[in-house]
């Protein structure tokens, strides 16, 4: 599978497609996005799921029956003292997000910047940190 650089337009027909309040959740998170994270672009990886990039992937987003699904791909590096993040994987970390009150924890918006920040101090190069180049002096 092929990842689609330029998401909008297939994360709008994605979001379209799931119940109302799930589909207004996942809206505002879109746009709490792009207020947070300036500069932040919206694609669709390689598994089809709806991603922010900021310096590379950061965060992704999927749609469940009851609840948004909203992950951090380097989330076992965020500071977290609200204690929002969930998961038990190497990186990944995921805040369940059940109604747009829940957009509006500071906490939340404390993790959108702090992974902006990681991914501007150590860009990502796929689902990976890139690798910084060894340079040898003559």
């Amino acid at each position: 599978m092929k990842a689609i650089a330029d998401g909008s337009e297939w994360i709008d027909a994605y979001v379209a497609q799931k119940g109302a309040k799930l589909t207004e959740l996942a809206q505002a998170l879109r746009r709490l996005m792009k207020a947070t994270a300036p500069g932040a672009r919206e694609s669709v990886n390689p598994w089809k799921i709806p991603t922010f990039e900021l310096h590379g992937p950061m965060c992704y987003f999927t749609i469940g029956k009851s609840h948004v699904t909203f992950g951090f791909l380097r989330g076992t590096s965020l500071p977290d003292s609200a204690k929002l993040l969930e998961g038990t994987g190497k990186h990944l970390r995921h805040v369940k997000l059940r109604a747009i009150e829940d957009l509006r924890k500071p906490a939340l918006k404390k993790l959108i910047q702090a992974a902006s920040r990681l991914n501007r101090k150590q860009p990502m190069e796929g689902m990976k940190p890139k690798k910084k180049q060894n340079r040898r002096n003559p």
